[in-house]
C-alpha cells in the first residue's frame, strides 16, 4: 500500500508516481473528471496555468508572423476521406455526429481531432497568387479524439490546443517556417518558461503525424524517467494541397501547388509541468510561468499585520510581480501554508506580530523550502531577485536529472535496460526499423531522431543521427 510521508498531505512520488499525480491534481484544485468518460473540468487555478501557457506561446505565434483564426467544430466526413493517410491515422480515435434536429444528417459530421482538413479547404479559397504566401494562421481551440485509456491533462477524450496551419511556395520555405516555431517557439517557451529541458529531433516513419513527410517533437522527461511529447511541428508537403487543390499562380502565370505544414500545442503542458517539476509536497510552478509568484500571508488577525501584508502586495504589484494576499486568519496558518505548496506558488512572504517588531519578513521559496529573512524595505528587490534564481535553479536541476538518466548505448539490449529508468541514446543505424519494431514490443519508442550533438538533424539518414528512445506517456 502506498504511504504518505510524514509532513506531506501526498503520498510520496517513490512510492506510487501515478497515485501522487491524482491527488496533486485533486488537492492542488486543477481539474476534475468530467461527466463524460474521458472529458475533464479545468479548475480556476488549473486554468491560470493554462492562460498563462496561451499567453506566452501565442506571443511567440505573432512574433514568428501568423494570426490568429477560428474554425468550425464540426467537419463533413467528406473532407476527412480526401486525404487518404490523415484519415486512416485518426479513424480510431473519431466521434461522429449522425443525427441532429431530431433526424438523420445527409452527411456525418466529425468533431474535429484536428482542423487540417478545413484550413486545407479554407486555404484553396484564400490562396489564389503567389502574393497571398505565404499565408500564416493559427487556432486556439478545443479538440475530440476519442481516449481508450484516459488521463486528466494527458490523455483526455476532449482537450484545449493551438494548431498553426501555414501555405507556401516553396518546400524549403515550408520546412524553414516549420523548424522556426519548433525551435522559437516551443523549444523556447518550453525551456525559458516552463523551465524544463527538451529533447529536439525529427518522428520516425512509424511515429510520425498521419499524413505528413516530416515531424518534429519536443521531448522532456518526467520525474519518473518517462517521456511526455509536449509539442510537434509537421511539414505536410503538398498531400493536404493536392487533396484540396491549395494552389497559386507563381510569377510566370503558372499554377502550382503549395507547400504546408501544421504544428500545436496542448493542455499536456500540464500535465508536463506537473511531472516535471513536482515534488512530495506538490505542484512547484517555475516563476515566468506563475500565475501567481509570491503569496503574502498574514499570520495572525492583527490590523497592523493585515494592513502591512496588504501594502507588501501592493507594492510587489506595482514593481510588476504577480502577487496575492492571503488574509485568511479564520483558516489555521499551517492549512493556509500547505495549500500554496500544493499549488506550487514560488516564494511565499509571510508576516507576524514579532516580523514587524523585528522590522523583517520571512521569504520562503517553494522549491527548496528555505526560510530567509528579509528587512521590510528590502523584500521588493529581494523578491524580485530570488523569483530569478528560481527560475534558473529549477532549469538546471531538471537539466542534471535528464543528463544523469539518459545512457548512451550500442545495442538493442542495453537500450531496452537503460529505458527501464530513463532514456537511452542508440545509433540509428545500429536500432534501424527492426529495432524500434522490436523495442516497441517491450513498449519502448524512439522518441525523436537527433544529431550527435542534439540538434534536429537536416537528414534523418545520415550516418551520424541517433535515436533517443524511452518509455512514454
Amino acid at each position: 500500500m502506498a504511504t504518505v510521508r510524514r509532513g506531506s498531505v501526498l503520498t510520496s512520488q517513490d512510492a506510487d508516481f501515478p497515485r501522487w499525480y491524482q491527488e496533486v491534481l485533486d488537492k492542488a484544485e486543477l481539474a476534475d473528471n468530467g461527466p463524460v468518460r474521458g472529458t475533464m473540468v479545468i479548475r480556476p487555478y488549473g486554468y491560470s496555468l493554462w492562460e498563462r501557457v496561451q499567453a506566452e506561446i501565442d506571443t511567440r505565434i505573432k512574433v514568428a508572423g501568423a494570426e490568429n483564426v477560428y474554425l468550425p467544430l464540426f467537419i463533413p466526413e467528406s473532407y476527412l476521406q480526401r486525404e487518404a493517410q490523415h484519415v486512416e491515422g485518426f479513424s480510431p480515435e473519431l466521434a461522429v455526429v449522425t443525427h441532429a434536429g431530431g433526424k438523420a444528417l445527409p452527411e456525418p459530421l466529425v468533431v474535429r481531432p484536428t482542423s487540417e482538413t478545413v484550413f486545407g479547404e479554407f486555404m484553396s479559397k484564400w490562396v489564389q497568387s503567389h502574393r497571398d504566401l505565404p499565408l500564416l494562421l493559427n487556432q486556439w481551440a478545443n479538440v475530440v479524439r476519442w481516449e481508450m485509456r484516459p488521463r486528466l491533462f494527458l490523455r483526455t477524450t476532449e482537450f484545449l490546443w493551438q494548431e498553426g496551419h501555414t501555405a507556401h511556395a516553396t518546400a524549403e520555405d515550408a520546412a524553414a517556417y516549420a523548424r522556426r516555431i519548433h525551435l522559437d517557439v516551443y523549444r523556447d517557451f518550453l525551456q525559458n518558461v516552463l523551465g524544463m529541458p527538451v529533447l529536439v529531433g525529427v518522428k520516425t516513419a512509424r511515429e510520425r503525424f498521419a499524413g505528413a513527410v516530416n515531424t518534429m517533437s519536443c521531448e522532456a522527461m518526467m520525474g519518473d524517467g518517462k517521456a511526455l511529447q509536449l509539442a510537434t511541428s509537421h511539414e505536410l508537403g503538398q498531400n493536404f494541397a493536392k487533396a484540396f487543390d491549395i494552389t497559386y499562380t507563381d510569377t510566370a502565370g503558372q499554377r502550382q501547388h503549395c507547400w504546408t505544414t501544421s504544428w500545436g500545442s496542448s493542455t499536456r503542458i500540464i500535465g508536463g509541468l506537473i511531472m516535471g517539476h513536482g515534488d512530495d509536497h506538490g505542484l512547484v510552478v517555475p516563476p515566468r510561468l506563475a500565475p501567481i509568484q509570491v503569496v503574502v500571508l498574514a499570520v495572525k488577525d492583527d490590523e497592523q499585520v493585515l494592513d502591512a501584508a496588504h501594502r507588501l502586495t501592493v507594492e510587489l504589484t506595482a514593481a510588476g510581480v504577480r502577487a496575492r494576499v492571503d488574509l485568511r486568519t479564520d483558516q489555521g496558518f499551517g492549512r493556509r501554508v500547505t495549500d500554496w505548496e500544493l499549488k506550487g506558488v514560488p516564494l511565499r512572504i509571510e508576516i507576524g506580530p514579532r516580523d514587524l517588531t523585528d522590522g523583517e519578513v520571512g521569504a520562503i521559496r517553494r522549491d527548496t523550502r528555505a526560510k530567509t529573512p528579509v528587512p521590510v524595505g528590502q523584500v521588493v528587490t529581494t523578491v524580485v531577485r530570488l523569483l530569478d534564481t528560481v527560475q534558473q535553479e529549477l532549469h538546471e536541476n531538471a537539466v542534471r536529472r535528464l543528463a544523469s538518466r539518459m545512457v548512451d548505448t550500442e545495442s538493442l539490449q542495453e537500450a531496452r535496460e537503460a529505458a527501464r529508468s530513463g532514456f537511452a541514446r542508440i545509433p540509428w543505424k545500429i536500432l534501424g526499423v527492426d529495432g524500434e519494431r522490436a523495442l516497441a514490443a517491450d513498449a519502448i519508442s524512439v522518441r525523436c531522431l537527433q544529431t550527435a550533438e542534439g540538434a534536429v538533424p537536416a537528414d534523418p539518414d545520415a550516418v551520424d543521427v541517433v535515436a533517443v528512445v524511452g518509455r512514454s506517456y
